[in-house]
């Protein structure tokens, strides 16, 4: 978890524009490796706590502190913001205010709240997706607000309208009503110039789930003009589902793992990885066993 200056800086920066790249993680290991892979913050994706802890498409399933509980566990092992996924708060304005406290209290930096309908759908796969009265939504904002304890936890508002107009609309209400940044969809606005739009209208950075058109066109000196943040959700999730269908479809076929399509971390490697070497530490300074082996070696 990491420390109150850490937070603050990584708040300052977003706020001010300077783009953050955040991969998605869906588990405190996935998060673990995007941190040792260079992330300097990550993003929980409601997308894939769903498909990894329930089995599940991203309809909002799971509860609030089923995705707190996975979230807890993420801040936990890294060292580097996080910024929560939490769908729409789980219910109206006092339960968005519960829910702020719950996830600030669990170590994320920030959170984003999306202006669906509950039981929310995924837009990135949905064919429609109902959204709540503008004015509702900007209540929820004002009251996620008003129930942080730290000024430096980022507020982003998601708006799932699929108009540019009332995206725009949207963005401006909810910057009024306190939101740090604002999070389109991919596929409402088509092209960089919407984008921009967007930014110039709302007055704060944009916050950018990296997917369909955006990951393919969007350049990283466009990303840097508009977005506080860059969410990269699914990269992690998508190679993870590949590697494993793949590797388990070769080992029930050949009833082997010689000539597996995707090559297996090694057992050493992995427990580097994980820290065993940081337990075993543990356990020799303060396991009695371990103390009396010590002793009589």
């Amino acid at each position: 978890m990491i420390d109150a200056q850490t937070k603050s800086d990584f708040a300052a920066k977003v706020r001010a524009g300077q783009t953050q790249i955040l991969p998605g993680a869906f588990d405190a290991m996935s998060a673990l490796m995007a941190q040792k892979a260079g992330a300097e913050a990550v993003f929980t994706t409601g997308f894939g706590v769903s498909a990894s802890h329930l089995g599940a498409p991203d309809v909002e399933l799971y509860t609030m502190t089923e995705n707190l509980t996975v979230v807890r566990n993420i801040a936990n092992a890294v060292s580097v913001p996080v910024v929560a996924d939490t769908d729409t708060g789980y219910g109206n304005a006092i339960n968005v205010m519960r829910t702020v406290r719950e996830f600030e209290q669990a170590g994320v930096c920030g959170m984003v709240f999306e202006d669906q309908t509950a039981p929310k759908r995924c837009a990135a796969a949905a064919n429609q997706v109902e959204i709540i009265p503008a004015y509702e939504q900007a209540a929820k904002i004002r009251a996620a607000v008003q129930a942080r304890r730290d000024p430096d936890t980022l507020i982003i508002a998601r708006t799932d309208a699929m108009t540019e107009d009332e995206s725009i609309e949207r963005a401006r209400m909810y910057v009024d009503a306190g939101a740090d940044l604002i999070q389109p969809i991919s596929r409402t606005f088509t092209d960089f110039a919407g984008l921009k739009r967007l930014r110039e209208a709302a007055g704060v950075p944009l916050s950018l789930q990296i997917l369909g058109w955006l990951e393919k066109d969007l350049t990283q000196e466009q990303l840097s003009e508009v977005a506080g943040l860059a969410c990269y959700p699914l990269v992690g999730l998508m190679t993870v589902a590949q590697a494993m269908q793949d590797n388990f479809a070769r080992l029930m076929a050949d009833k082997h793992t010689h000539d597996l399509p995707h090559k297996q971390m090694s057992m050493a490697d992995f427990k580097k990885f994980i820290g065993f070497e940081e337990i075993e530490d543990q356990q020799a300074q303060f396991l009695l066993m371990d103390l009396k082996a010590a002793k009589a070696s």
